[in-house]
Protein backbone atom coordinates (compact mmCIF):
# COMPACT_ATOMS: atom_id res chain seq x y z
CA UNK A 1 0.00 0.00 0.00
CA UNK A 2 1.21 3.11 -0.81
CA UNK A 3 0.99 6.49 1.61
CA UNK A 4 1.25 9.83 0.92
CA UNK A 5 1.96 11.24 4.49
CA UNK A 6 1.31 15.00 4.74
CA UNK A 7 3.07 17.12 7.97
CA UNK A 8 5.73 14.49 8.74
CA UNK A 9 7.93 16.37 10.59
CA UNK A 10 5.12 17.53 12.77
CA UNK A 11 4.20 16.54 16.11
CA UNK A 12 1.96 13.76 15.81
CA UNK A 13 3.29 13.51 12.21
CA UNK A 14 6.71 11.96 13.36
CA UNK A 15 5.06 9.16 15.15
CA UNK A 16 2.58 8.23 12.28
CA UNK A 17 5.80 7.93 10.16
CA UNK A 18 7.35 6.14 12.34
CA UNK A 19 4.69 3.70 13.02
CA UNK A 20 3.78 3.04 9.17
CA UNK A 21 7.74 2.52 8.15
CA UNK A 22 7.09 -0.38 10.82
CA UNK A 23 4.81 -2.50 8.54
CA UNK A 24 6.50 -3.89 5.60
CA UNK A 25 3.44 -3.75 3.58
CA UNK A 26 3.36 0.35 3.37
CA UNK A 27 5.79 2.42 0.73
CA UNK A 28 5.43 6.15 2.23
CA UNK A 29 6.28 9.21 0.85
CA UNK A 30 6.35 12.33 2.75
CA UNK A 31 5.15 15.66 1.75
CA UNK A 32 5.86 18.87 3.47
CA UNK A 33 7.26 22.20 3.64
CA UNK A 34 10.65 21.24 5.13
CA UNK A 35 14.02 20.19 3.20
CA UNK A 36 13.68 16.62 4.50
CA UNK A 37 10.38 15.52 3.01
CA UNK A 38 10.39 13.62 0.23
CA UNK A 39 8.57 16.14 -1.83
CA UNK A 40 8.18 19.35 -0.38
CA UNK A 41 4.88 21.54 -1.23
CA UNK A 42 3.12 24.27 1.19
CA UNK A 43 -0.38 23.08 0.84
CA UNK A 44 -1.40 26.75 2.45
CA UNK A 45 0.09 28.24 -0.48
CA UNK A 46 0.27 25.70 -3.16
CA UNK A 47 -2.49 25.11 -5.98
CA UNK A 48 -4.72 22.17 -6.08
CA UNK A 49 -3.69 21.46 -9.88
CA UNK A 50 -0.24 21.36 -8.47
CA UNK A 51 -0.95 18.82 -5.86
CA UNK A 52 -3.09 16.73 -8.38
CA UNK A 53 -0.79 16.19 -10.68
CA UNK A 54 1.49 15.16 -8.00
CA UNK A 55 -1.19 12.80 -6.53
CA UNK A 56 -1.58 11.42 -10.55
CA UNK A 57 2.40 10.20 -10.75
CA UNK A 58 2.72 9.05 -7.07
CA UNK A 59 -1.25 6.67 -6.80
CA UNK A 60 -1.22 6.47 -3.42
CA UNK A 61 -3.73 4.21 -2.21
CA UNK A 62 -4.00 6.61 1.16
CA UNK A 63 -3.33 9.91 1.95
CA UNK A 64 -3.16 10.86 5.64
CA UNK A 65 -3.26 14.65 6.51
CA UNK A 66 -1.34 15.42 10.11
CA UNK A 67 -0.27 19.11 8.74
CA UNK A 68 -1.77 21.94 10.26
CA UNK A 69 -1.12 24.96 12.62
CA UNK A 70 -2.07 25.44 16.39
CA UNK A 71 -1.33 28.87 17.17
CA UNK A 72 -1.49 31.91 15.41
CA UNK A 73 -4.10 34.67 14.43
CA UNK A 74 -7.25 34.09 13.00
CA UNK A 75 -6.07 34.12 9.62
CA UNK A 76 -3.06 32.24 10.12
CA UNK A 77 -5.33 29.42 11.42
CA UNK A 78 -7.30 30.01 8.83
CA UNK A 79 -4.89 29.02 5.84
CA UNK A 80 -3.04 26.47 7.57
CA UNK A 81 -6.04 24.14 8.97
CA UNK A 82 -8.73 24.95 6.44
CA UNK A 83 -7.37 26.25 3.13
CA UNK A 84 -4.94 23.47 3.26
CA UNK A 85 -7.85 21.21 3.88
CA UNK A 86 -9.37 22.63 0.71
CA UNK A 87 -6.39 22.31 -1.32
CA UNK A 88 -6.43 18.54 -0.45
CA UNK A 89 -10.04 17.27 -1.40
CA UNK A 90 -10.00 19.47 -4.45
CA UNK A 91 -7.07 17.81 -5.42
CA UNK A 92 -8.53 14.22 -4.95
CA UNK A 93 -11.31 15.01 -6.47
CA UNK A 94 -9.58 16.08 -9.55
CA UNK A 95 -6.95 12.83 -8.98
CA UNK A 96 -7.08 9.74 -10.67
CA UNK A 97 -5.95 8.32 -7.96
CA UNK A 98 -9.32 7.21 -5.79
CA UNK A 99 -7.01 7.84 -2.67
CA UNK A 100 -8.56 7.38 0.75
CA UNK A 101 -8.26 10.51 3.06
CA UNK A 102 -7.57 10.28 6.74
CA UNK A 103 -7.55 13.81 8.20
CA UNK A 104 -6.11 14.54 11.43
CA UNK A 105 -9.10 16.87 13.54
CA UNK A 106 -9.07 17.81 16.93
CA UNK A 107 -11.19 17.76 20.16
CA UNK A 108 -11.13 21.45 20.18
CA UNK A 109 -13.76 21.08 17.22
CA UNK A 110 -16.19 19.87 20.25
CA UNK A 111 -15.82 23.72 22.75
CA UNK A 112 -16.54 23.22 26.40
CA UNK A 113 -18.49 20.29 27.32
CA UNK A 114 -20.61 19.51 30.47
CA UNK A 115 -18.24 18.24 33.54
CA UNK A 116 -18.65 14.38 33.95
CA UNK A 117 -19.69 13.85 30.67
CA UNK A 118 -18.22 12.19 27.40
CA UNK A 119 -18.22 13.59 23.85
CA UNK A 120 -19.95 11.47 21.34
CA UNK A 121 -19.37 11.80 17.50
CA UNK A 122 -22.74 13.21 17.15
CA UNK A 123 -22.01 15.83 19.88
CA UNK A 124 -23.18 19.27 18.09
CA UNK A 125 -19.56 20.80 17.95
CA UNK A 126 -19.23 24.09 19.24
CA UNK A 127 -15.52 25.33 19.25
CA UNK A 128 -14.61 28.00 21.39
CA UNK A 129 -12.15 29.44 19.71
CA UNK A 130 -10.21 30.60 16.55
CA UNK A 131 -8.53 27.26 16.39
CA UNK A 132 -11.27 25.21 17.23
CA UNK A 133 -13.19 26.80 14.40
CA UNK A 134 -10.75 26.76 11.69
CA UNK A 135 -10.02 22.42 12.89
CA UNK A 136 -14.11 22.09 12.38
CA UNK A 137 -14.39 24.17 9.00
CA UNK A 138 -11.54 21.66 7.86
CA UNK A 139 -13.89 18.38 8.89
CA UNK A 140 -16.95 20.00 6.84
CA UNK A 141 -15.21 20.21 4.01
CA UNK A 142 -13.65 16.78 4.13
CA UNK A 143 -17.30 15.53 5.33
CA UNK A 144 -19.13 17.10 2.26
CA UNK A 145 -16.43 16.49 -0.16
CA UNK A 146 -17.89 12.99 -1.14
CA UNK A 147 -14.18 11.20 -0.95
CA UNK A 148 -13.79 8.07 1.12
CA UNK A 149 -12.46 10.03 3.89
CA UNK A 150 -12.36 9.68 8.06
CA UNK A 151 -11.58 12.40 10.29
CA UNK A 152 -10.03 11.82 13.72
CA UNK A 153 -10.98 13.87 15.87
CA UNK A 154 -7.53 13.88 18.42
CA UNK A 155 -8.24 14.86 22.14
CA UNK A 156 -4.89 16.04 24.04
CA UNK A 157 -1.86 14.50 22.94
CA UNK A 158 0.81 13.68 24.82
CA UNK A 159 4.28 12.01 25.29
CA UNK A 160 7.51 11.95 24.11
CA UNK A 161 8.05 15.50 21.55
CA UNK A 162 5.06 17.19 23.52
CA UNK A 163 5.44 20.67 22.73
CA UNK A 164 7.46 23.04 24.95
CA UNK A 165 4.66 25.59 24.68
CA UNK A 166 1.96 23.18 25.46
CA UNK A 167 0.55 22.96 29.19
CA UNK A 168 2.03 19.97 30.16
CA UNK A 169 5.15 21.27 28.34
CA UNK A 170 5.10 24.09 30.64
CA UNK A 171 4.66 21.92 33.92
CA UNK A 172 7.94 20.38 32.70
CA UNK A 173 9.83 23.04 32.49
CA UNK A 174 9.20 24.58 35.57
CA UNK A 175 9.62 21.26 37.25
CA UNK A 176 13.28 21.71 35.58
CA UNK A 177 13.71 25.01 36.42
CA UNK A 178 13.00 24.61 40.11
CA UNK A 179 15.35 21.26 39.77
CA UNK A 180 18.31 22.76 38.33
CA UNK A 181 17.92 25.82 40.73
CA UNK A 182 17.62 23.68 43.70
CA UNK A 183 13.93 25.41 44.76
CA UNK A 184 12.41 23.69 47.26
CA UNK A 185 9.14 24.93 46.45
CA UNK A 186 6.96 25.03 43.03
CA UNK A 187 4.22 27.62 42.28
CA UNK A 188 1.86 26.57 39.72
CA UNK A 189 -1.50 28.10 39.48
CA UNK A 190 -4.81 27.43 37.39
CA UNK A 191 -4.84 23.70 37.52
CA UNK A 192 -8.30 23.05 37.77
CA UNK A 193 -9.02 22.23 34.09
CA UNK A 194 -9.59 18.20 33.16
CA UNK A 195 -8.55 17.18 29.80
CA UNK A 196 -8.76 13.81 27.89
CA UNK A 197 -4.99 12.69 27.80
CA UNK A 198 -4.02 10.40 24.94
CA UNK A 199 -0.29 8.99 24.17
CA UNK A 200 1.12 10.34 20.79
CA UNK A 201 2.34 6.54 19.78
CA UNK A 202 -1.92 5.33 20.52
CA UNK A 203 -2.72 8.22 18.05
CA UNK A 204 -0.35 7.21 15.07
CA UNK A 205 -1.58 3.45 16.07
CA UNK A 206 -5.43 5.15 15.45
CA UNK A 207 -4.25 6.57 11.83
CA UNK A 208 -2.61 3.30 11.33
CA UNK A 209 -5.70 1.32 11.64
CA UNK A 210 -7.75 4.13 9.76
CA UNK A 211 -5.83 3.89 7.02
CA UNK A 212 -6.63 0.38 6.78
CA UNK A 213 -10.50 0.02 7.35
CA UNK A 214 -13.16 1.17 5.56
CA UNK A 215 -14.74 3.75 8.34
CA UNK A 216 -15.80 7.29 7.17
CA UNK A 217 -17.15 9.79 9.02
CA UNK A 218 -15.71 11.57 12.41
CA UNK A 219 -14.12 9.28 14.87
CA UNK A 220 -12.53 10.21 18.55
CA UNK A 221 -9.28 9.54 19.33
CA UNK A 222 -8.40 9.95 23.19
CA UNK A 223 -8.52 7.64 26.35
CA UNK A 224 -12.08 7.82 27.48
CA UNK A 225 -10.29 9.34 31.00
CA UNK A 226 -10.50 13.35 32.28
CA UNK A 227 -7.51 14.16 34.00
CA UNK A 228 -6.49 16.85 36.10
CA UNK A 229 -3.88 19.58 35.65
CA UNK A 230 -3.22 19.36 39.03
CA UNK A 231 -2.85 15.58 39.23
CA UNK A 232 -0.79 15.30 36.02
CA UNK A 233 1.16 17.79 37.41
CA UNK A 234 1.54 15.61 40.78
CA UNK A 235 2.93 12.67 39.02
CA UNK A 236 4.82 14.41 36.66
CA UNK A 237 6.76 15.75 39.90
CA UNK A 238 7.16 12.19 41.45
CA UNK A 239 8.38 10.48 38.00
CA UNK A 240 11.00 13.63 38.10
CA UNK A 241 11.83 12.90 41.40
CA UNK A 242 11.36 16.13 42.83
CA UNK A 243 11.65 15.94 46.59
CA UNK A 244 10.10 19.76 47.14
CA UNK A 245 6.77 20.93 47.91
CA UNK A 246 4.11 22.00 44.65
CA UNK A 247 1.87 24.81 45.80
CA UNK A 248 -1.31 25.18 43.71
CA UNK A 249 -2.12 29.18 43.52
CA UNK A 250 -5.79 30.52 42.98
CA UNK A 251 -6.19 31.99 39.61
CA UNK A 252 -7.28 35.45 38.51
CA UNK A 253 -11.29 36.21 37.96
CA UNK A 254 -12.70 35.59 34.79
CA UNK A 255 -12.13 32.98 32.28
CA UNK A 256 -10.08 29.86 32.85
CA UNK A 257 -6.27 30.46 32.63
CA UNK A 258 -3.10 28.08 32.89
CA UNK A 259 -0.55 29.62 34.71
CA UNK A 260 2.54 27.38 35.30
CA UNK A 261 5.52 28.35 37.48
CA UNK A 262 7.71 31.92 36.68
CA UNK A 263 9.71 32.69 34.00
CA UNK A 264 13.19 32.87 34.34
CA UNK A 265 14.71 35.82 36.83
CA UNK A 266 11.40 36.54 38.17
CA UNK A 267 11.21 37.38 41.82
CA UNK A 268 9.54 34.48 43.76
CA UNK A 269 7.13 37.23 45.32
CA UNK A 270 5.79 38.07 41.55
CA UNK A 271 2.23 37.09 40.51
CA UNK A 272 2.61 33.54 38.26
CA UNK A 273 2.30 34.36 34.52
CA UNK A 274 -0.77 33.51 33.22
CA UNK A 275 -1.47 32.11 30.02
CA UNK A 276 -4.98 31.02 28.69
CA UNK A 277 -5.58 27.35 28.06
CA UNK A 278 -5.03 27.24 24.46
CA UNK A 279 -8.06 24.98 23.12
CA UNK A 280 -11.20 26.60 23.70
CA UNK A 281 -12.84 23.63 25.63
CA UNK A 282 -13.31 25.50 29.64
CA UNK A 283 -12.97 23.53 32.70
CA UNK A 284 -13.55 19.76 31.17
CA UNK A 285 -13.37 17.83 28.20
CA UNK A 286 -13.56 13.65 27.88
CA UNK A 287 -13.61 11.62 24.95
CA UNK A 288 -16.74 8.72 24.15
CA UNK A 289 -13.75 6.50 22.22
CA UNK A 290 -16.78 3.67 21.39
CA UNK A 291 -16.61 4.33 17.81
CA UNK A 292 -12.95 4.07 17.58
CA UNK A 293 -13.34 0.41 19.36
CA UNK A 294 -16.03 -0.68 17.58
CA UNK A 295 -14.85 0.60 14.27
CA UNK A 296 -11.48 0.65 14.29
CA UNK A 297 -10.20 -2.18 16.59
CA UNK A 298 -8.49 0.39 18.87
CA UNK A 299 -7.99 0.87 22.29
CA UNK A 300 -5.07 3.48 24.30
CA UNK A 301 -2.63 0.61 25.44
CA UNK A 302 -0.24 3.37 27.01
CA UNK A 303 -1.28 5.63 30.22
CA UNK A 304 -0.56 8.72 31.36
CA UNK A 305 2.13 7.90 33.81
CA UNK A 306 4.19 6.84 31.10
CA UNK A 307 3.18 9.18 28.99
CA UNK A 308 4.80 12.14 31.68
CA UNK A 309 7.37 9.96 32.36
CA UNK A 310 8.63 10.12 28.32
CA UNK A 311 8.19 14.06 28.62
CA UNK A 312 10.41 14.71 32.11
CA UNK A 313 12.74 12.51 30.12
CA UNK A 314 13.07 15.18 27.51
CA UNK A 315 13.20 17.87 29.85
CA UNK A 316 15.26 16.53 31.68
CA UNK A 317 18.17 16.49 29.06
CA UNK A 318 18.16 19.75 29.59
CA UNK A 319 19.41 20.11 33.28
Amino acid sequence: MRVLLIGANGYLGRFVADRLLADPAVQLTALGRGDDADVRFDLASGSPGALTRFLDAVHPGVVINCAGATRGGARELTRHNTVAVATVCEALRRSGCGARLVQIGCGAEYGPSQPGSSTAEDAVPRPGGPYGVSKLAATELVLGSGLDAVVLRVFSPAGPGTPAGSPLGRLAEALRRAMQSGDGELKLGGLGVQRDFIDVRDVARAVHAASLSAAQGVINIGSGRAVRLRDAAAVLARVAGYGGALHELDGPPGPLRTSIGHPRNEPDHAAPVAYPYPDGCGSWQQADVRTARDRLGWRPRINLEESLADIWMEAACRI
